[in-house]
């Protein structure tokens, strides 16, 4: 997914942090993105992701190279022992 975000967010003229705010806007109302910030400047910049488009080819193109569950997995170890 690196070279294809990079690829949208350079064509979109925004930071691949401001297209990954926008993907997560652009799944809908139910979902959202908690960003963390420590600098003003960042702030700005999140705020900025609000404003972008992404067409239904930008979106199709960033799907495909993250597809839904390609990083599903095991969050946790298995912890059934814990306070057994």
């Amino acid at each position: 997914m690196f070279l294809t975000h990079h690829s949208v967010a350079t064509r979109k003229g925004v930071t691949p942090a401001q297209l990954a705010l926008a993907w997560v806007l652009a799944q809908g109302g139910d979902v959202a993105p908690i960003p963390g910030t420590r600098k003003v400047s960042r702030l700005e910049e999140n705020m900025a992701s609000l404003e972008i488009v992404l067409s239904a080819d930008d979106l199709a193109e960033l799907n495909e190279a993250a597809p839904v569950g390609v990083t599903s997995g095991e969050r946790y170890p298995d912890m059934s022992t814990v306070n057994a």
